[in-house]
C-alpha cells in the first residue's frame, strides 16, 4: 500500500481529491456537495478515534463516499487503521457495498497500474454461500444449516474414516485439507465470487469466508454477526483494535440489539421442550447401554473445563447458544449436571417449574434477581448450574451426535433463558402475562425475558450485547471509531431532545461527531403533502378512535384509487400495521375500492409470510416494466419498508396511511418506555413519536433513490400538521413541504399532483445539475466551493 501514497507522479491528477489533507480516490467524474462534507465529519471522527454518529438523505451516495474515505485512510494511515467492519442489514444492501468496493478498488488499478494490497469479502449465512449441490437446494436457512451439520460433523466425519459409504461434503474436506493453509489473494469477493471460487478449487465458500476475515481488510456482513451473542462470539472474536465498525441504515439499531438478548417462552415451547426431554432420556439409556465410554469421555472434558467441551463451534452457530463472560468460562461445570442423566433432570426440573409459573391469571413482572430466588426456593435450583445449561445442551448433543440438533430448538430456547437469567440480572425484566396482547381473550401464557439497557459500547465485562467486541480496548485506553449511519433521522423534538441526542442516549456512548446533512437539489424532484380530509371534508387518521370509521376507510380507498390513477408506474402505500392493512382490504372489498383500483393497475398485497411477500415484489416489479403500472400494498417496520428500494418508476408515489406508533399496550414496551424515563429521563410520548416517525419517513423515503429520481410523498394522516408531527420529519423533507401543502383534501392533492408530474415530465440533463447539485471534481478543489460546503454541515 506504501507504493500508492509514495506515487505522486499520476497520468490523471483529476482522479483525485484532498479532504482535510487525506488524499481520496474517488471512483467518479462527478460528486455531490453533501458527499464532500460527509467525508469532511468521517475523517474528523476518524482523526479523534471516537465514535461518529452521521446522518445523510437518501440517495446522496453515502456508501462510496464511506469506503473512499476509509479505504484511503487505510492506505495513507495504515498503523491507525487496519480494518474495516461494515454492518448493513439486507442481502442486497450488503451486495451493494461490495460491487461499490469493487468499483473503488478498480479505479485504484486504473490509476496506477496495480491494485492495493486489500483483501474485501462478505460473510453471509450457509444458504447464501453453500455450493453443495444437494444442500444448496434447500430453500430454509434451518434445513440448510442441519443439513450442513449431518455432513460436516466431527463424529460423521469419524465413521466416514471406517464406512466410505457414509456421505461427508467434499468441499469441506477440501478446504479443510488444504484452504485452512492458504490465504486468499488480494481482491473484492462478493458471494457469487467466493462460490466460484470455492467451486473451481473444491473448496466449501462459507467456511472458507469464516477463515478469511480473520486476515481480510475489509468484511461486509450482517449487523447479527456482531451484535448477537450468539453468533459474534464464533464469527467476531478476532476483531483488531484498529478497526473501523461501520452500521449502515443504523436507524433500527436499538432494536436488533434488544431482540438479540430477549428471549420468549410459551406454553408450546414447554410442551415441545418436554418432549425433547424425554427424547434425549432415551437416546442416553440407548449410548449408556451400547456404547457407555462416549458419555464417560465427555464427564471427564466437563470436568476438566468448559473450554474443553466447546471445541465444535459449527454446532454452536446452528444452536444459537448464548455466549458467556470469561469468568464463566474459566470456571469448570458444576457437578450436579456434569453426569447427562442428572443434567437432564436438571433440566426437567426447570420446565416445569416454568410450566407452574405460567398458570397465571394476572400479569407478573420481576427483576432476573427475583426470579433466581424464587426458582431456588421452590424447586432447590441454584444459579451457577443455570449459567452453564445452554453449553451443557450444546456438549450433550453432540456427543449424542444428534443428526440435526434444530429439531432440539424449543429445549434449546429454555437453556437460553437460564443462562441469561442467571448471567445478566441488570438491565433485564421478566414478564408473565396469562394471554397476548392481541388476543386479551384467549387464554395463551407468555414468559417475556426482555433486555431494557442497551450497551453499545461498554467494557467487556460489563457488556451485554455481544458488544463487547465494540468497547474492547476501552480498557486500554483506546476505542474503535464506530459510525452509525442512518438515513431519515432528521426528527427534531421540541424538547431538547432530536434524535441525533437521542441514539447516544439510548445506546449507552458517547460520539465525538454528530453531525445531519441536507441534500442539494438542482430541481423539487420530491412533492411531500399532508393530505388532512377526504373530498367530503371528513378528517382522515389511524388514530384508534376514528381508524374502523367507514368515511375514513372510504377516504383512504378514494385516495389511493384516484393517485392509481393519476400517477404513472409504480405506486406504495404503506399502513400502520398488518392487522389494519387485512382490516381495510376488507372494507374495501365491500365499498367496491379494491375493484375500482384494479381497473388502474395491478394490485399487490404484503403478507407476514416471506415468500408470498417475495412472489409478490417480483410481479410487481414485471408490472412496472411492463408499463401496466402496480399498486403495492405494505405495513411500516414490514420486509418492504426495511430493505426494498423503488427506485425511478417502481416508487413514483409512496403513501403513508396513518401514523405508524408502535402498539402502546405492549408491556415489554412499557418496561422499556419506564426504563427510559427513570435512566435517561426520556419522556414516553418523546419516544413514541420518535419510533414512530423514524419509521414513517423510512417508508416514504422509498420514493427517491438519488437526484435523478423523482417521487411523491402522501402522509395520509390529519395529525402529520400538527407542529410537534412535521417538524420531526426528516429536514429534507421539511425543505420541500410548504405550508400550502400541509392540510390538503384528497382533491386538491390529486391536482398538485397532476401539475408536479408534468414538471417533472421535461427534459432534466446532467448540465443542469452542475454546479448546483453536482460539482467536478476540479471544481470541488476551489476553496470557495469547499468553505459553502462546509457551512451545509449541521453540527450537533
Amino acid at each position: 500500500m506504501k507504493t500508492l501514497v509514495d506515487d505522486r507522479k499520476r497520468k490523471n491528477k483529476d482522479s483525485w481529491l484532498t479532504v482535510d489533507g487525506l488524499l481520496v480516490y474517488f471512483p467518479y467524474d462527478y460528486i455531490y456537495p453533501e458527499q464532500y462534507a460527509y467525508m469532511l465529519e468521517l475523517k474528523r471522527a476518524l482523526d479523534a478515534k471516537g465514535h461518529g454518529l452521521l446522518e445523510m438523505p437518501s440517495g446522496t451516495g453515502k456508501t462510496i463516499s464511506l469506503l473512499s474515505l476509509i479505504v484511503a485512510y487505510m492506505i495513507q494511515h495504515p498503523h491507525h487503521v487496519r480494518k474495516l467492519i461494515y454492518c448493513s442489514r439486507t442481502v442486497p444492501e450488503i451486495e451493494k457495498v461490495l460491487e461499490e468496493l469493487k468499483n473503488l478498488i478498480n479505479y485504484y488499478e486504473k490509476c496506477h497500474g496495480e491494485k492495493p494490497n486489500i483483501t474485501g469479502l462478505v460473510l453471509s449465512s450457509r444458504k447464501n454461500l453453500c455450493i453443495h449441490p444437494e444442500v444448496s437446494r434447500e430453500r430454509e436457512g434451518k434445513l440448510v444449516d442441519g443439513k450442513c451439520h449431518s455432513l460436516t460433523a466431527s463424529y460423521i466425519r469419524e465413521r466416514h474414516e471406517r464406512d466410505s459409504s457414509i456421505s461427508v461434503c467434499q468441499f469441506y474436506e477440501g478446504f479443510n485439507r488444504e484452504g485452512k493453509e492458504s490465504m486468499l489473494p488480494y481482491g473484492i469477493y462478493t458471494m457469487d465470487d467466493l462460490k466460484q471460487y470455492g467451486a473451481d478449487r473444491n473448496w466449501c465458500p462459507y467456511f472458507l469466508s469464516r477463515f478469511a476475515i480473520i486476515h481480510a481488510e475489509i468484511v461486509v456482513y450482517s449487523y447479527h454477526y456482531l451484535l448477537d451473542p450468539k453468533i459474534a462470539e464464533v464469527v467476531s472474536k478476532e476483531l483488531n483494535k484498529e478497526a473501523v465498525v461501520v452500521f449502515d441504515e443504523a436507524h433500527n439499531i436499538d432494536n436488533v440489539c434488544i431482540d438479540s438478548l430477549s428471549v420468549k417462552i410459551t406454553r408450546r415451547t414447554i410442551d415441545k421442550s418436554a418432549q425433547a426431554l424425554q427424547q434425549l432420556e432415551k437416546t442416553v439409556a440407548q449410548i449408556r447401554e451400547e456404547d457407555a465410554n462416549r458419555l464417560t469421555v465427555e464427564y471427564e472434558q466437563l470436568v476438566e473445563g468448559l473450554k474443553e467441551a466447546q471445541v465444535a463451534r459449527e454446532t454452536d452457530m446452528i444452536l444459537g447458544n448464548p455466549i458467556l463472560p470469561d469468568e464463566v468460562l474459566n470456571e469448570v461445570v458444576p457437578g450436579n449436571i456434569r453426569n447427562a442423566e442428572h443434567f437432564l433432570g436438571f433440566l426437567k426440573r426447570f420446565v416445569e417449574y416454568i410450566k407452574t409459573r405460567l398458570r397465571i391469571q394476572h400479569v407478573v413482572q420481576e427483576s432476573p434477581a427475583g426470579f433466581l430466588k424464587d426458582v431456588a426456593s421452590k424447586v432447590c435450583i441454584e444459579r451457577k448450574p443455570l449459567r452453564f445449561c445452554a453449553s451443557r445442551l450444546s456438549s450433550l448433543l453432540r456427543t449424542l451426535e444428534i443428526p440435526d440438533p434444530s429439531n432440539y430448538a424449543s429445549l434449546t430456547l429454555i437453556t437460553h433463558l437460564a443462562t441469561l437469567v442467571s448471567t445478566y440480572t441488570k438491565g433485564f425484566t421478566i414478564i408473565i402475562e396469562p394471554f397476548d396482547d392481541k388476543t386479551p381473550t384467549v387464554s395463551n401464557p407468555i414468559l417475556h425475558f426482555s433486555l431494557q439497557k442497551i450497551n453499545l459500547l461498554v467494557d467487556k465485562q460489563t457488556s451485554l450485547c455481544s458488544t463487547q467486541l465494540l468497547g474492547a480496548t476501552k480498557n486500554n485506553g483506546e476505542a474503535f471509531s464506530i459510525i452509525l449511519l442512518k438515513i431519515f433521522l432528521n426528527l427534531f423534538f421540541e424538547s431538547t431532545l432530536s434524535p441525533l441526542d437521542m441514539y447516544p442516549k439510548i445506546l449507552d456512548f458517547n460520539p465525538v461527531v454528530m453531525s445531519s446533512f441536507t441534500m442539494t437539489l438542482a430541481r423539487p424532484c420530491i412533492l411531500p403533502m399532508i393530505v388532512s380530509k377526504g373530498s367530503d371534508q371528513v378528517a382522515i387518521s389511524s388514530k384508534y378512535e376514528t381508524r374502523e370509521d367507514v368515511a375514513v376507510i372510504r377516504n383512504y380507498g378514494q385516495l389511493l384509487v384516484e393517485i392509481a390513477g393519476c400517477v404513472p408506474d409504480g405506486v406504495v402505500c404503506f399502513f400502520t400495521s398488518y392487522l389494519y392493512l387485512e382490516s381495510v382490504v376488507g372494507a374495501w372489498y365491500d365499498q367496491g375500492v379494491v375493484a375500482n383500483l384494479q381497473r388502474r393497475k395491478l394490485l399487490f398485497i404484503e403478507t407476514q409470510d416471506s415468500a408470498e411477500t417475495s412472489f409478490a415484489l417480483v410481479n410487481f416489479i414485471k408490472a412496472c416494466e411492463s408499463g401496466r403500472g402496480a399498486v403495492l400494498l405494505s405495513v411500516a417496520r414490514g420486509k418492504v419498508s426495511e430493505g426494498v428500494d423503488f427506485e425511478q418508476h417502481l416508487g413514483r408515489a409512496v403513501l403513508m396511511l396513518g401514523i405508524p406508533y408502535v402498539y402502546t399496550q405492549s408491556r415489554i414496551l412499557k418496561a422499556r418506555l419506564d426504563y427510559l424515563r427513570d435512566q435517561f429521563q426520556i419522556r414516553e410520548n418523546d419516544f413514541l413519536t420518535f419510533d414512530a416517525m423514524r419509521h414513517a419517513a423510512q417508508c416514504v423515503g422509498r420514493a427517491l433513490r438519488g437526484k435523478t429520481d423523482y417521487g411523491i410523498m402522501i402522509f395520509a394522516d390529519k395529525r402529520f400538521s400538527r407542529a410537534d408531527k412535521r417538524t420531526k420529519l426528516p429536514r429534507w423533507i421539511q425543505e420541500h413541504l410548504k405550508d400550502s401543502l400541509t392540510n390538503l383534501s384528497t382533491e386538491e392533492a390529486v391536482q398538485i399532483c397532476k401539475r408536479w408530474l408534468r414538471q417533472m415530465a421535461q427534459p432534466f440533463t446532467r448540465e443542469d445539475q452542475l454546479g448546483v447539485s453536482l460539482l467536478t471534481l476540479q471544481q470541488l478543489q476551489s476553496q470557495e466551493q469547499q468553505e459553502k460546503i462546509e457551512k451545509r454541515v449541521i453540527q450537533k
